[in-house]
C-alpha cells in the first residue's frame, strides 16, 4: 500500500512538473510573435484560411482537420494516428515541424507514413516566444 502511494505521488509531481514546463507564456508578447506567424495563417472569430489554416480553436484540435484545408499527406496521417494540439505539441512542434511529425508517426508505428514534409517551413526555435505564442492560441481556443 505505501508503495503505491509512493508511485501515485511520484506520478502526480512528475505530472505537475510537466505541466509546469510551459507556464510563464504571455499572450501579449505571444501576439507580437504571432504577427511572424500572420505571414500563412489567420486567428479570431472572422478567420479564414490562408497559405496555412485558421488557428483559432486549435488547441485541443486534431491535426490535419481544419475544414477546408489542403494539409500535406504528413500532417494528415498524424491526425489520422491520433495527434491532437496540445500546449506541449505545439511547444515541440514548432521547433522543426516536419520533424516533429514523423517522429511522432514513427513512435505510433507508423515510420512508412512519416515521409514528405509539412507545409510549415516556419521554425520557432525561443523556448520563450513559443510559450508566449502557446498563451496567444489559448486565448482563441475554447476552455475545457
Amino acid at each position: 500500500m505505501l508503495k503505491a502511494g509512493l508511485v501515485a505521488a511520484v506520478v502526480i509531481a512528475t505530472s505537475a512538473g510537466a505541466a509546469s514546463a510551459l507556464e510563464g507564456g504571455d499572450a501579449a508578447k505571444g501576439e507580437q510573435v504571432f504577427k511572424q506567424c500572420m505571414t500563412c495563417h489567420r486567428i479570431g472569430p472572422e478567420a479564414k484560411n490562408a497559405v496555412g489554416p485558421v488557428l483559432t480553436g486549435v488547441v485541443g484540435r486534431p491535426t490535419g482537420t481544419y475544414p477546408g484545408f489542403a494539409y500535406s499527406e504528413l500532417n494528415k496521417h498524424a491526425g489520422e494516428a491520433g495527434l491532437v494540439w496540445t500546449d506541449d505539441n505545439i511547444f515541440e512542434y514548432l521547433v522543426d515541424p516536419s520533424a516533429f511529425l514523423k517522429k511522432y508517426l514513427t513512435e505510433k508505428g507508423k515510420a512508412d507514413q512519416a515521409t514528405g514534409s509539412t507545409k510549415m517551413v516556419f521554425k520557432l526555435a525561443n523556448e520563450q516566444q513559443r510559450k508566449d505564442v502557446i498563451a496567444y492560441l489559448k486565448t482563441f481556443s475554447e476552455k475545457k
